[in-house]
């Protein structure tokens, strides 16, 4: 491998590893179950704004 070959594959390394980090900033963590995303509100009949559970 001559000089010109590895200072390609360094530099190539160095944008991958930046890219990576960019990509990982980007995620955002999140609540479960905020705002009742988790579980279901019953919304007509006998058991109205009651959580539904499974049996």
């Amino acid at each position: 491998m001559n000089v010109f070959e590895f200072r390609n594959l360094l530099s190539s390394e160095d944008r991958r590893e930046k890219r990576k980090g960019f990509l990982k900033s980007l995620i955002k963590s999140v609540d479960t179950g905020a705002n009742g995303t988790q579980d279901y509100i019953v919304k007509k009949g006998s058991g109205k704004n009651r959580i539904a559970k499974a049996k």
